[in-house]
C-alpha cells in the first residue's frame, strides 16, 4: 500500500522541510492550507480553511498519518485580539481534523499533533521534562488547551503524538536568519540577563523526531522535541556570534528590548526575555539517534 502523509498547515517553515524530507523517502504527500499554490508539483495541495471539515477531509481517508502544524504565529504583539487568533486557530484545527478522521472508513494511522514547550511556562532554570507540569502564564494555558482539545476524541485504533516543539533552527526559516543577520550587524548581545533558558533543536532533527512519530509503533503520548542540552540566552548568543565571526557584541537592557519588539519589531517581548530547559526525556529513553546533540555544532551547520 502507498505511503501517504497528510500535512495540515503544512505551508510553513516545519511543514515544508518535512514535507521535502517525506518526499525524499517516498511518501506521497498532501498538504491542507488556506491559500495553496497554483500548478501541480510532487505534492499534493488542497485548501482547507482549519475550521470547518470540507473537501479536504477524504484526503485523510486510509492516510498513513496525519500531522497537524496549524496555528497563527506566537510571533506578534500581545494584544486581546491576537491572543484570541492564537488560541482559536489552534484548537479550531484539532477539532476539524477529529471531526474529519471520525468520519473516515478507513481512519489515518496516526494523528501527530504539534504542540510547544511554551507549556511549561516562564520555568527558570527548572529542567523541563514530559512529566512537568504547565505553567500559568498565557502561553502555557495556550499549550494546555491545545493538547485537552487534541486528548478529547479519541479514535479507537488510531494512535496519537503530541511532540511539543523547542525553538527550531533552519536554512530557511524560523528566527535563526534574522537573529544571525543582527549578529553579523554588532547586535548579538545577550538579551535581558541572559539566564532564560533556549530549547533549541536543528532542523533535521526535528523532522527525524516526526517521522519517529509517523513510522515508530511504540512512540505514543507527549514527547519534548528539542535537542537533549538547551542552553541558556547568553550561551546561545555567544554561540552565535563564533559562528558568524563576531567576537562581541554590547548586551541589550531587558527594558530596551520591550521597547524593541513593541515598537520596532512589533511582537511580544516575552519570546525573548522569557524561557524554559525543557529535555527530550522520552526520545532518548527509547534511543532516538540526535544528529545535532551541541548548540556549536548546530550553528555550525546551518551558518
Amino acid at each position: 500500500m502507498a505511503k501517504h502523509v497528510v500535512l495540515a498547515g503544512g505551508s510553513g517553515f516545519i511543514g515544508r522541510a518535512l514535507a521535502e524530507e517525506l518526499v525524499h523517502r517516498d511518501y506521497a504527500v498532501t498538504i491542507l492550507s488556506r491559500t495553496p499554490p497554483a500548478g501541480g508539483g510532487r505534492i499534493n495541495h488542497l485548501p482547507w480553511d482549519g475550521v470547518n471539515p470540507g473537501n479536504w477531509a477524504t484526503s485523510l481517508e486510509g492516510a498513513t498519518a496525519v500531522v497537524n502544524l496549524a496555528g497563527r504565529s506566537v510571533n506578534c504583539l500581545s494584544t486581546p485580539e491576537n491572543h484570541r487568533e492564537i488560541l482559536s486557530s489552534r484548537l479550531d484545527s484539532v477539532r476539524a481534523i477529529d471531526a474529519a478522521v471520525a468520519r473516515c472508513a478507513r481512519p489515518p494511522g496516526v494523528l501527530v499533533q504539534a504542540g510547544a514547550v511554551g507549556i511549561y511556562g516562564d520555568a527558570g532554570d527548572r529542567v523541563c521534562d514530559e512529566n512537568t507540569p504547565p505553567g500559568n502564564d498565557f502561553a502555557a494555558d495556550v499549550c494546555r488547551q491545545w493538547e485537552a482539545a487534541f486528548a478529547e476524541a479519541q479514535t479507537p485504533g488510531v494512535r496519537r503524538v503530541v511532540l511539543r516543539v523547542g525553538f527550531a533552527l533552519g536554512r530557511s526559516g524560523g528566527a535563526l536568519q534574522p537573529l544571525a543577520a543582527l549578529a553579523r550587524s554588532f547586535l548579538g548581545g545577550t538579551v535581558g540577563n541572559g539566564r532564560q533558558y533556549i530549547s533549541w533543536v536543528h532542523m533535521t532533527d526535528l523532522t527525524e523526531m516526526f517521522i519517529a512519530a509517523i513510522e515508530r509503533p511504540e512512540i505514543a503520548g507527549t514527547y519534548n522535541a528539542t535537542a537533549p542540552v538547551p542552553a541558556t540566552n547568553a550561551e546561545f548568543m555567544r554561540e552565535l556570534r563564533r559562528a558568524t565571526g563576531r567576537p562581541w557584541s554590547p548586551p541589550v537592557p531587558a527594558f530596551m528590548v520591550r521597547l524593541g519588539a513593541r515598537w520596532l519589531m512589533r511582537t511580544d517581548a516575552d519570546l525573548a526575555l522569557g524561557g524554559r530547559r525543557a529535555v527530550p526525556r522520552r526520545f532518548l529513553e527509547q534511543d532516538f539517534q540526535f544528529r545535532f546533540n551541541e548548540l556549536r555544532a548546530a550553528l555550525h551547520d546551518l551558518l
